[in-house]
């Protein structure tokens, strides 16, 4: 092995530990979430943005907090709301101190490039205007303002939506979820030891305190662009593993083609849309960051299987005739994909 692959594998193995140190920092903050976190830390590692979704009062605003506060670097938080317009995360005016009218710079614009993450919470309660601002910031992390172009080259997106309520909020085009890397839906810890901790310890009863607990910054964020460019060069594919997730790709998207059954539907009839160039690459990104977790240099199929629900569900249509159990027939999907296509 050259020197050059040597230093390579050291720095990799270097960030592998403060990666592991990134998630067993959120981990302690966050009870219940294990898997949810580490497919946070690969998102992270893929420089990809998160959507959550969940149900009400399930800790998804305290576990992006907790994220965000363990990346370091700059961090701006917006709250939606059905009034907030687009410029509002640009620019912001109010009477300065001398009484006259003045603009200054709003949450994406104030801390320049050292910006590392952006909170949306509660998305859907935005208006579609501010989606449209979001999906430029989003895809090519810049954004134009006072006839200058501003850029944000560390900037990750957070985003969380309540799942339940549905009065004054807005769904989210395609276009828009497509942005997000993962969607990632929590629930409550289903063990009883878990459950009675939540209730009964007193640590969980103030979220401020409990995020203010965790160590804060324990990654260099502004090298992060570089370890993830360097995880997907070093962790290989071979050709039969490339054929493993190229076919899992077209499963989903046209099951009909592998003869994948699912109950109660016409496969042939049944998806409308599924993953396309920018989802399948999100895969492989992701597969290859799984890999490097878990201590391989190879990709394997489990590390498919590990985050193909993240990647996947929120990019498949199907016909409106079964959106009334939509998400079981998704999730019937995939399992037949998965024990379908063989694995190589």
């Amino acid at each position: 092995m050259s020197n050059a692959a040597t230093q390579s594998d050291n720095y990799l193995n270097d960030w592998h530990h403060q990666a592991i140190t990134l998630q067993n920092n959120i981990n302690q903050t966050i009870l219940g979430q294990e898997n949810i976190i580490e497919l946070m830390v690969l998102a992270i590692f893929c420089r990809g943005h998160i959507l959550l979704e969940g149900d009400v009062g399930v800790g998804k605003t305290t576990l992006l907090r907790a994220a965000a506060e363990s990346l370091g670097g700059d961090f701006e938080r917006i709250e939606g709301t059905i009034d907030l317009m687009p410029h509002d995360l640009v620019y912001y005016t109010h009477i300065a101190s001398d009484g006259k009218p003045a603009v200054s710079e709003g949450p994406l614009l104030k801390h320049g490039e050292d910006l590392s993450i952006f909170f949306f919470n509660e998305i859907n309660r935005a208006r579609p205007q501010v989606h449209s601002l979001l999906l430029r910031v989003m895809a090519e992390r810049s954004v134009s303002a006072f006839n200058k172009t501003f850029h944000f080259p560390h900037l990750q997106v957070f985003a969380d939506r309540n799942r339940i309520e549905k009065d004054e909020t807005f769904e989210l085009p395609a276009a828009a979820r497509d942005r997000f890397m993962m969607e990632l839906h929590i629930k409550q810890p289903r063990a009883e030891a878990q459950l009675k901790e939540l209730m009964f310890n007193t640590r969980y009863y103030d979220a401020d305190k409990l995020v203010d607990s965790a160590d804060k910054a324990v990654l260099p964020f502004n090298q992060l662009n570089d370890i993830a460019v360097m995880i997907q060069a070093q962790i290989h594919t071979s050709g039969a593993i490339q054929d493993y997730g190229y076919h899992l790709c077209q499963a989903l998207r046209r099951p009909q083609d592998y003869d994948i059954k699912i109950s109660d539907t016409d496969s042939s009839k049944l998806v409308l849309g599924g993953m396309g160039p920018r989802g399948i690459s999100y895969l492989a990104r992701s597969a290859r960051a799984h890999a490097w977790l878990k201590q391989r240099n190879n990709v394997i199929p489990e590390d498919f299987h590990a985050v193909i629900r993240a990647i996947s569900k929120h990019r498949i249509f199907i016909n409106p005739v079964y959106n009334y159990n939509g998400e079981a027939i998704i999730e019937e999907l995939i399992s037949s994909v998965l024990n379908t296509i063989p694995s190589p």
